[in-house]
């Protein structure tokens, strides 16, 4: 977009120079329309000029009295140059909503040495100062072409931001196992949307890329961006955003869901970090988390997800963590009302536990009469003044390990999500960031 200062004409007794490169009457100062002049790393000053030869003649308006000022028309640009030898064959942008493509203009690094300007007759146009929403717009025009996942590629913090994953080449790693699937996804159409009815085949027409789409997906859930403002940003409408999140969500809880995340006993073993060796048959660690919600209008449905504990009503849902810190075990959502006991009972959790294992859970975790395997968690008084000292050295010892699992937790509410969402988020923790804890990398490499 083309920014836009005053400039004056030149008075009197005081010097003006025309800041455009190779112009005869001096270039000591950047003018107005920076990328149309050509100018590199310029800071403009109130006494930044162009004169009045960078202009066609239509593009000024000329005085009604002999001694009046010749002004410019709102919007205009200079556009005759040295480098054009002062001429222009095609049209010129002229506002904000007239959209095509226009070449880039390398910057000019040369600085023409200084010429006498006392024989110069160069006279200077007054333009006012372009309206606060032509900016704006001019702004978020070049927001919405430029916003894709190309953008990104060269800053691994902006990728972290928008998507999670720890780098540009991480993200594209998981691409490659992940496109081949995406020839195959079923769409939804904006035909069947109101209906609940989709289509395979993804053969609607589309302005985004698929690797975009997925971009667009990964943004409104790590970021929590609106779809209004997804739309302005990939430059599509709302509707279509609409359609992109569920057909992403709906594709990528298949995808990742049909992939086996729990565990066998020796594989668990086989990845055991060195910090659990007093606990060499620890298979997962688990724990409840709650997602804030609205308040239903009706008041029985109010009552089924208020969480005494939050003291708001939530949805709860059950994780569980490898001890090297790989997620192994995501439950269904539920209300908040349920209690940790009873969601561990109906996650389906129990069918996977056998015997020679053990799980490492909180110290208000009751579920010992619910497994066959040994369960480790931290002492309580129970009704008792104090603990023993071996019982507050294993509950130092379990609560260091175990905390583990609330950060994995946290990297998962990090991002914006709810219902099918959560799993998505669940899954895709295992494929975004790195080990829990640095120490275990090296022992993985």
């Amino acid at each position: 977009s083309f920014r836009q200062f005053k400039c004056l004409r030149r008075q009197g007794g005081s010097s003006r120079f025309c800041c455009v490169p190779f112009c005869e009457a001096s270039q000591r100062f950047n003018s107005v329309w920076i990328q149309s002049i050509r100018r590199k790393d310029f800071n403009i000053t109130p006494d930044t000029r162009v004169c009045s030869r960078h202009f066609r003649s239509d593009d000024v308006i000329e005085p009604s009295t002999p001694t009046g000022r010749r002004l410019l028309k709102k919007g205009v640009v200079p556009t005759l140059f040295q480098w054009n030898n002062y001429s222009v064959s095609t049209p010129r942008r002229t506002g904000v909503w007239q959209m095509r493509e226009i070449s880039p203009t390398p910057p000019v690094d040369e600085e023409p040495g200084p010429v006498d300007i006392q024989n110069l007759d160069h006279d200077y146009c007054s333009v006012s100062e372009p309206a606060a929403v032509d900016l704006v717009l001019d702004q978020t025009e070049d927001l919405r072409q430029e916003f894709c996942l190309g953008r990104f590629a060269a800053s691994d913090d902006d990728i972290r931001l928008y998507t999670r994953f720890v780098t540009y080449k991480h993200l594209m790693a998981f691409w490659q196992l992940l496109e081949p699937a995406s020839h195959k996804m079923v769409c939804v159409t904006r035909a069947r949307a109101a209906t609940g009815c989709s289509e395979a085949g993804g053969t609607n027409a589309t302005s985004l890329q698929p690797i975009d789409e997925f971009f667009l997906f990964l943004v409104h859930l790590s970021v929590g961006l609106t779809q209004r403002d997804l739309a302005h940003r990939f430059n599509i409408h709302q509707s279509t955003v609409s359609r992109k999140l569920t057909t992403w969500a709906n594709f990528l809880y298949t995808t990742l869901g049909s992939v086996r995340i729990w565990m066998s006993e020796e594989e668990v073993k086989a990845n055991l970090p060195k910090d659990f060796k007093d606990y060499p048959d620890a298979q997962v660690i688990i724990d409840c988390t709650e997602l804030r919600c609205q308040t239903p209008s009706s008041l029985l449905l109010q009552s089924e997800v208020f969480s005494s504990y939050k003291s708001h009503c939530t949805f709860k849902g059950l994780i569980g963590m490898a001890p090297h810190g790989a997620v192994t075990f995501v439950s269904s959502l539920y209300a908040g009302s349920i209690s940790d006991k009873e969601l561990f009972k109906q996650s389906g959790l129990v069918s996977l536990l056998k015997p020679g294992m053990a799980i490492m859970v909180d110290k208000g975790f009751l579920v010992d009469d619910c497994v066959s395997c040994k369960v480790y968690r931290p002492a309580f008084l129970s009704k008792r003044e104090q603990m023993s000292a071996n019982e507050v050295r294993e509950t130092q010892s379990i609560a260091r390990l175990r905390v583990h699992v609330e950060r994995l937790i946290r990297r998962v509410k990090q991002n914006k999500f709810i219902n099918q969402l959560f799993t998505v988020a669940c899954l895709l923790v295992n494929y975004q960031n790195g080990p829990l804890v640095k120490a275990w990398a090296k022992k993985e490499a």
